[in-house]
């Protein structure tokens, strides 16, 4: 690994932010002390084991259930037949969250199958080999009806999300930006369509989660979730009881790409199963029900029409794309966002549709729609540069705006220019040729791309609690969670920044929902919104202890206040300096205690906020065999604020990795006879491993953006990925002149 820090700015004063702290909670996960969700073991723990339809739609005629029942330890087999009800599905309007509309999934409820692989049973017993053993005994008989899983037979069957229907304004609506389609009628031009296989969540911890009803209006859950407090609304809406009688625990979370943002069926089944048998129900999921039962990256075709003048002026881009859902909710995401604003174009014209199949409801997958689109657009790019016989990094700045051309608004900040350079420079781009196939490395030919990648610098409410301790400690808490971004880390280093206190003593309590509010871990956010109010809780403790000190810090503002060594003092005023001790002791105080709320001010609407990427891959290509090796990756970001050198590189050789895998192997694979995924293991669904990653060179910008929140950052997470996927398609094609469109690219669309 290889982190290099460009132009470092620092945003309050020289202090923790920026440097590359191990992780708080490294010691704990490395020593198996971190206990995740399936490692919950309370007394009288029963357990639960799935039993999932072998047909992909039509309903079940019958369901023998009573040889399961008998087997030894068998607590209960519960299906439609004999599950208690859920007060939210009776409701005819149960609306999804966000992303879907429509109707989610409820498990237990009637007699339909909407997919291969939906549960249909749950067998519970006192142990798990019990229920494993009695669920193989279970045996369903179906009126099977005719099922459509084939996304390329039915793509003219797409249509436009309800959300687009029901609002012309929506993001998803069909967008025309100058004159529609005027790419057709140009003199230079290109036109080609691009195809995004289903990928699949693969996080080294399997969605599990312990259900316990407390009491009969009392539910508390361990769950692997990326959102607490949302999961939390959720169980309580379901169950119809007080938010606050619903209580939701994910300390650890061993990996999350997205499929922890929807509260699923298996979750719903566990606490059905609670309330059956009326103790502790524990339900894992197996590696192969996470291809099917968590969502996934949706099936997408793209078609992008592209023109430009001579001299390398964008005159026209048109992006259309159709994406995968299930059958009962509609799944959107934001495919189309790229093209809308990255280049300067004067005619832009969107359309996105979904397709309805007979499968379950995507999700998320990090860098959402945003990843997809990016490997159509920046592929294109890549063409139409080459159509132009000019290098791809001169095509995008001279096509490069310096205001949004979607919102026209202007850019709170960006840096996109300084990524490309310095990225360029790193990876070796001089050494590229214009034709392809010009470069060799013995018998392997060899190729350099560059794919660009943007999400947005989103910032959603959140509050903080902070209580400083006697001893002069602090303990934070915020409801949010730690999917592997280090977001405790970088929570301690924001705190001992802005309160001058020694990490050490600082601990970032976190992943339950009786702590403040806290966004889901998601789309980016975290570090901006959970980080903003961690730093708004420590103004407000140091507040706190203005007004306790009285006249001894009457003439400073809470931002010049430290506590160093137990004592508060404030730079350059001696007099101004008393122990902590002894300020609880005059104020009859054991600790002080202080909640505080971040939120968007109304600023953010005169700007257009983003983080921004450049990913540079060197490929090298055997011609024979049709082999890729990624021999080199070179990625730059321009997120604002690094709040951790260390943890933050994490997280962009984390993107690199993923967008290798989305490029060059991963691709979940469904027999259309069946409506079932073969590619159900890590033996047949390909990721990358140590031998598939080469050097990753991280390159930060590091300036902040304080017009994004008080810390100035932008989120990484997404960019991290977007546009990693493209620049490899375009070195593959400038090391072999073979364009590539649908990914992965497997040597047998090479050879």
């Amino acid at each position: 690994m290889s982190i290099n820090y460009i132009m470092k700015e620092q945003l309050l004063k020289d202090g923790v932010i920026g440097d590359p702290m191990n992780r708080v909670d490294g010691r704990m996960k490395v020593t198996g002390r971190a206990r995740y969700s399936a490692e919950f073991e309370l007394p009288n723990l029963a357990h639960a084991v799935l039993v999932t339809s072998t047909i992909a739609k039509g309903r079940i005629k019958s369901l023998e259930t009573k040889v399961a029942e008998r087997a030894p330890g068998v607590l209960a087999v519960i299906s439609h037949l004999n599950s208690p009800k859920v007060p939210g599905f009776a409701q005819h309007d149960h609306p999804a969250e966000p992303p879907t509309g429509g109707q989610p999934l409820r498990v237990f409820y009637n007699d339909k199958v909407y997919s291969n692989g939906q549960p249909i049973a749950l067998v519970v017993a006192d142990t798990f080999e019990r229920a494993l053993y009695a669920s193989s005994l279970v045996k369903a008989q179906y009126e099977q009806e005719k099922h459509t899983t084939d996304f390329e037979a039915n793509k003219e069957k797409a249509f436009i999300p309800s959300q687009a229907k029901n609002n012309k304004n929506s993001h998803l609506a069909d967008y025309v930006r100058g004159e529609e389609d005027a790419y057709k009628t140009a003199d230079i031009k290109i036109e080609a369509e691009y195809t995004q296989p289903t990928e699949v969540h693969n996080p080294m911890e399997l969605q599990a989660i312990v259900a316990h009803w407390e009491a009969e209006d009392k539910l508390t859950v361990y769950d692997k979730t990326q959102a607490v407090k949302g999961t939390q609304n959720a169980f309580a809406k379901d169950w119809n009881i007080p938010v606050e009688n619903v209580k939701v625990i994910a300390t650890f979370v061993g990996g999350a790409f997205g499929n922890g943002l929807h509260t699923w069926p298996h979750e719903t089944a566990a606490i059905i199963a609670a309330k059956k048998v009326n103790r502790p129900v524990k339900l894992m999921l197996t590696r192969e029900q996470m291809f099917f039962m968590v969502g996934y990256r949706p099936h997408t075709w793209q078609k992008i029409g592209m023109s430009a003048t001579a001299d390398g002026k964008l005159t026209a881009i048109t992006h259309e794309s159709i994406g995968q859902t299930s059958s009962y909710e509609e799944f959107t995401e934001s495919t189309l966002q790229q093209s809308k604003m990255m280049y300067a174009c004067p005619n832009v014209t969107t359309r996105y549709r979904i397709l309805a199949l007979d499968v379950s409801t995507p999700i998320w997958m990090r860098g959402p729609g945003e990843a997809t689109g990016a490997f159509a657009l920046e592929s294109a790019m890549d063409e139409m540069a080459y159509a132009l016989n000019i290098d791809p990094i001169e095509f995008r700045m001279l096509n490069h705006t310096e205001r949004d051309p979607e919102k026209n608004l202007p850019w709170s900040t960006k840096y996109l220019k300084e990524c490309i350079q310095l990225g360029a420079e790193r990876i070796g781009w001089e050494k590229r040729q214009l034709k392809p196939r010009s470069l060799k490395f013995g018998e392997w030919l060899v190729g350099y791309g560059m794919g660009v990648g943007t999400f947005g610098a989103n910032f959603r409410m959140a509050r903080a609690r902070a209580r400083m301790l006697a001893d002069g400690s602090v303990i934070i808490q915020s409801a949010t969670t730690d999917i592997g971004p280090g977001t405790g880390t970088a929570m301690v280093q924001i705190a001992a920044d802005a309160l001058g206190v020694p990490p050490d003593k600082i601990t970032f309590q976190l992943g339950n929902s009786a702590f403040p509010h806290s966004p889901s871990q998601g789309g980016s956010s975290t570090v901006s919104s959970v980080g903003s109010a961690v730093h708004a809780v420590c103004i407000a403790l140091k507040e706190k202890i203005q007004q306790l000190g009285g006249t001894a810090f009457s003439a400073v503002t809470p931002e010049d206040i430290t506590i160093i060594g137990g004592m508060i003092t404030v730079p350059n005023d001696a007099s101004a300096k008393v122990a902590y001790v002894d300020l609880l002791k005059q104020n009859n105080l054991q600790e002080i205690d202080v909640t505080a709320e971040a939120k968007p001010d109304d600023e953010r609407k005169n700007y257009s906020m983003y983080s921004f990427s450049v990913h540079f891959a060197e490929v090298h290509v055997h011609p024979v065999t049709g082999v890729v090796r990624v021999n080199k990756v070179v990625s730059c970001a321009d997120a604002g604020t690094i709040v951790n050198e260390k943890t933050a590189g994490n997280q962009m050789i984390g993107g690199a990795v993923g967008g290798i895998g989305m490029a060059l192997m991963e691709a979940a694979v469904i027999d259309d006879r069946f409506g079932r995924y073969v590619t159900k293991d890590l033996a047949e669904y390909h990721v990358p491993v140590h031998a598939d990653i080469p050097k990753v060179d991280v390159i930060f910008v590091n300036k902040p953006d304080l017009h994004v929140n008080p810390i100035g950052t932008k989120g990484i997470g997404e960019i991290a990925l977007i546009g990693m996927a493209p620049a490899i398609a375009n070195a593959v094609f400038n090391a072999t002149g073979k364009r590539i469109r649908e990914l992965p690219i497997t040597p047998d669309k090479l050879i």
